[in-house]
C-alpha cells in the first residue's frame, strides 16, 4: 500500500491539470504559433512558465486504484500488476482467464 500523502498529492496534481488546462492549451498553440513575432512567442513561453509545476500533466502518475502502487500499472484495467492478479485468480474480473497452453 503506497503511502496516503502521496496518493492525495497525485490527486491535487489532477485537480491543478483540470483548472489549468485550457489556459495552457491557449498558451501551447500560441508558442507554436509560427504567425507570431519572436517577442509574442516568449512571452508566452514566460506566461507557460510561470503557471504552476503540477499543472503540467506529464506530472501525474499512473497508480493503482486499489493499492497506489506507482509501478506496474496496467492502463487498461486501473491496477497494478499484483493486484490484477490477485483480482484475476478469485474471478473478480470479467473475461479475464489464466491462459495455458
Amino acid at each position: 500500500m503506497a503511502k496516503k500523502s502521496k496518493v492525495a498529492r497525485n490527486e491535487q496534481r489532477k485537480a491543478l491539470v483540470a483548472k489549468y488546462a485550457k489556459r495552457r492549451a491557449a498558451l501551447k498553440a500560441r508558442v507554436r504559433d509560427v504567425s507570431l513575432s519572436y517577442e509574442e512567442r516568449r512571452e508566452a513561453q514566460d506566461a507557460l512558465a510561470s503557471l504552476p509545476r503540477d499543472s503540467n500533466p506529464n506530472r501525474v502518475t499512473n497508480r493503482c486504484a486499489l493499492t497506489g502502487r506507482p509501478r506496474g500499472n496496467l492502463r487498461r484495467f486501473g491496477l497494478s500488476r499484483i493486484a490484477l492478479r490477485e483480482k484475476a485468480l478469485r474471478g473478480e474480473i470479467p473475461g479475464v482467464i489464466k491462459s495455458s497452453w
